[in-house]
C-alpha cells in the first residue's frame, strides 16, 4: 500500500523476455542477409555502372547499418527495471530504432535519389548493358536472401497478429515492437525495389535509353523516404506516450470490474513503454465501505491481478476521488479487430 491509497506491482518479464529472443533473433538473420547482399550489389554496381544498382547498394549498406542499430536497441531495451528506471528500458528500443530509420533515410533514400538525379542530368558514361546479366543474377540471390529474412519477420508477425486479433498489415502499423516493424518494412522495400531495380534495367536494354536506370535508382529512393519517415512518425508517437491499443484497453477495463473488490472503475490510463510491456494507471471504487488498511489489501489484490498480465510490467491501483463520478465501462471494439481469439 502507497501513501494516498495506492497500490502497486511488478509484473511478470517471462513473455516479454521470449517475445523479445524473437525479435532479436528477426533482426540477426535481416543483418546476415542484408550483408551478403550489400556486397554483391557493390560489386554488380562496380561491374555494370548502373545507376540503379548504386541505389539497391546503397539501401543494402543502410539496411545492414540500421540493423545493428536495431541490435543494439534490442539489448539495451532488454535491461531489467531498476532505481532510476522504475518501468524498465523498453523506450530506449524507440530511440535506436529512430536513428535506423534516420540511417535509411539520409543513407538509402538519399544516396539512391541523389545518384539518380545525377545521373540523369549530367550522365558520366552509358552503363554496360553487356554486363546485367552479373546484375540479373546478384538480384535474383538478393531476392531470395531477403526473402528468407522477410519470411523470419512475417512469421512473428503473424503470430504477434493472431494473438492481438488483428490483421497482419495492421499489426506492422500498431505494434510496440519497433524492431519488428523495421525489419518487415525494410525487408518489404527492399523486395519492391529490386523488382524495381530490375525492370529500369530491362527498359533501359529494351530501350536503349539509360535515363530508365536513372528514373529506377530515384524511385528507389523515394520509396525508402517514404518508408523512414513512417517509422520516424511511429517511433515518435510511442516515444511521447501513446496509448494501448483498444483491445489490450478493453481487457484490463473487463479484468478490473470483475475483480470481486471492485465496485467501478473512474479511470484507466495505459501507455506503452517498450516492445509489450504496458504501465497501467487506474482509479476505482470498492465495493463496500471497508476499512483503510483492508481497503489497502484489496488495492494490493486489484494490482496483483492486473500484473499476471505478462504485459503488465507495472500497475498502479488506486482509490477513485469522493467526487469523481465517472463510470467506465468496455466500449465496443473497432470494426477491424478480428473475430477469430
Amino acid at each position: 500500500m502507497q501513501p494516498g491509497g495506492v497500490a502497486e506491482q511488478t509484473g511478470s518479464q517471462g513473455s516479454q523476455g521470449s517475445q523479445g529472443g524473437e525479435s532479436a533473433l528477426t533482426v540477426v538473420v535481416a543483418f546476415a542477409a542484408n550483408l551478403l547482399v550489400a556486397v554483391a550489389k557493390s560489386v554488380a554496381a562496380v561491374v555494370t555502372g548502373s545507376a540503379a544498382m548504386v541505389a539497391e547498394a546503397a539501401h543494402s549498406w543502410a539496411d545492414t547499418g540500421n540493423e545493428v542499430f536495431l541490435l543494439v536497441g534490442t539489448r539495451k531495451a532488454a535491461k531489467p527495471a531498476d532505481e532510476t528506471h522504475a518501468l524498465g528500458y523498453g523506450r530506449v528500443g524507440y530511440v535506436w530504432s529512430m536513428f535506423a530509420a534516420f540511417g535509411l533515410f539520409t543513407v538509402g533514400a538519399a544516396v539512391s535519389i541523389w545518384h539518380g538525379v545525377q545521373s540523369l542530368v549530367s550522365p558520366e558514361a552509358e552503363p554496360s548493358t553487356a554486363q546485367y546479366g552479373w546484375a540479373y543474377g546478384v538480384l535474383a540471390v538478393a531476392f531470395l536472401l531477403e526473402g528468407t529474412s522477410f519470411l523470419q519477420a512475417f512469421g512473428q508477425t503473424r503470430r504477434g497478429a493472431r494473438r492481438r486479433r488483428l490483421h497482419p498489415v495492421r499489426y506492422v502499423r500498431e505494434t510496440s515492437d519497433p524492431m519488428l516493424r523495421a525489419v518487415v518494412l525494410e525487408d518489404s522495400a527492399a523486395l519492391v525495389g529490386i523488382v524495381v531495380a530490375a525492370a529500369a534495367m530491362v527498359l533501359h536494354q529494351v530501350t536503349g535509353q539509360a535515363a530508365w536506370d536513372a528514373v529506377g535508382s530515384i524511385v528507389v529512393g523515394v520509396l525508402l523516404a517514404l518508408v523512414a519517415l513512417f517509422l520516424i512518425d511511429r517511433n515518435l508517437d510511442l516515444l511521447t506516450g501513446e496509448a494501448v491499443t483498444p483491445l489490450a484497453r478493453h481487457h484490463a477495463l473487463t479484468r478490473l470490474l470483475d475483480h470481486p473488490a471492485v465496485e467501478r472503475v473512474s479511470y484507466l490510463r495505459m501507455e506503452w513503454v517498450g516492445a509489450e510491456k504496458i504501465f497501467l494507471v487506474a482509479a476505482v471504487d470498492l465495493v463496500g465501505d471497508v476499512p483503510e488498511s483492508a481497503a489497502a489489501t484489496q488495492l494490493w489484490e486489484v494490482a496483483d491481478a492486473l500484473e499476471q498480465h505478462p504485459e503488465v510490467v507495472r500497475a498502479i491501483v488506486t482509490l477513485a476521488r469522493p467526487d469523481d463520478t465517472a463510470s467506465l465501462t468496455p466500449e465496443p471494439l473497432p470494426e477491424w479487430y478480428r473475430e477469430e481469439a
